[in-house]
């Protein structure tokens, strides 16, 4: 998963994307194919390709980008067996835990691995994780993953029930995050796995407030200090830029624009007097099988003014015009992601070893 090949090969995982809400994993499988609404694909066809190509179907009935997965592509893409983080809280957690590369990590809660991928890449091969799942199958799909996409030595993943039997390493950890629905009944456990010689970090991931005033309970019971709680939310914003002109330039621009109303005006009435005094003067000879005779005259006159030309109308308008003034506005989207959950933060600090009194 983590190949810096330029081109795609058999074996590699991919991303599929199609639309922003249809993105999918693939893995690369000569003699395969990919069937969807967009068209006919086979796996031999993506061998070769460079990642971030754009293929048309075989098909014709539309096109797929292949793209090289990533933390972030893989939680848009990954098959969902449980709730799972997004990407404005994976990266709040991740700075506010200090976590980087060469950190030793705990996670209590594997779930669909989402949070675990970004984990692995952001403490690379020097670091480690520590994955705990309680629910058999969830842990035994997850593992397979990690060692579909390289990260087998750098997570180990346990099938525990940490809130009960507690975690299989002590005074490792630089940081712990619990995703668990009692998160409160793993505080000590966790506190026993984090390091004693340096100050250390945890994080609790609840979906509501009862859940978090038990686990600040639980927090100050264990002596964690600086506890905070913290929700995020993702608001993305529209810019659009739109063309400003001098208010000089607008007066001027006004000023034409009624000037040339006038003169359509004055030269309407000028055709109707011109056509009254024509009826007046007519004779039976002006008239052919009952038909006017137009002259050169009255075709000319038919020309209006919104026939002529900008150029002729106002000569050297563009040239002498300066450029207008861009300005950037933006305005929240109506698509806003609602409320996931409340992460609460707590700090462990050493204790300081005490003398012995002789």
């Amino acid at each position: 998963m983590w190949s810096n090949a330029r081109d795609v090969a058999a074996g590699d995982l991919v991303i599929i994307w199609q639309t922003r809400e249809l993105i999918q994993p693939l893995l690369i499988t000569p003699g395969k194919d990919l069937n969807s609404r967009f068209g006919y694909y086979r796996h031999a066809d993506l061998v070769g390709i460079p990642y971030g190509s754009k293929v048309g179907s075989r098909n014709g009935k539309g096109f797929i980008h292949v793209l090289r997965p990533t933390p972030e592509l893989w939680t848009m893409a990954l098959p969902h067996r449980t709730q799972i983080l997004y990407l404005a809280d994976i990266a709040f957690i991740t700075s506010w835990l200090d976590i980087k590369r060469g950190s030793s990590v705990i996670e209590a809660g594997t779930g669909s691995g989402s949070f675990s991928h970004s984990i692995a890449r952001t403490i690379g091969s020097v670091g480690h994780l520590w994955s705990y799942e309680f629910h058999e199958a969830r842990a035994n799909k997850a593992r397979e993953e990690f060692s579909l996409h390289g990260m087998a030595d750098i997570v180990t993943l346990t099938h525990r029930n940490v809130c009960k039997d507690g975690f299989t390493v002590e005074d490792t950890a630089d940081a712990v995050f619990l995703d668990l629905p009692a998160p409160w009944d793993a505080i000590e456990h966790a506190k026993k796995a984090l390091k004693k010689t340096s100050p250390t970090r945890i994080c609790c991931f609840s979906p509501c407030t009862e859940q978090v005033l038990r686990t600040v309970s639980a927090l100050n019971d264990s002596g964690f200090t600086d506890i905070t709680m913290f929700e995020t939310l993702l608001r993305p914003h529209e810019v659009h830029q739109l063309s400003l002109q001098p208010l000089t330039q607008a007066v001027e621009k006004l000023k034409k624009l009624e000037q040339k109303r006038e003169d359509k005006r004055q030269h309407q009435i000028a055709r109707s007097s011109k056509r009254k005094r024509d009826d007046l003067q007519e004779t039976d000879a002006d008239n052919v099988g009952g038909k006017r005779l137009r002259t050169q005259e009255s075709g000319e006159e038919d020309v209006g003014i919104r026939d002529i030309p900008d150029a002729v109308v106002d000569p050297g308008q563009s040239a002498n015009q300066p450029s207008p003034i861009k300005l950037s506005v933006s305005k929240v989207s109506p698509d806003v992601r609602g409320h996931t959950s409340y992460l609460t933060f707590a700090r462990l600090v050493p204790t300081a070893p005490s003398k012995s009194v002789a």
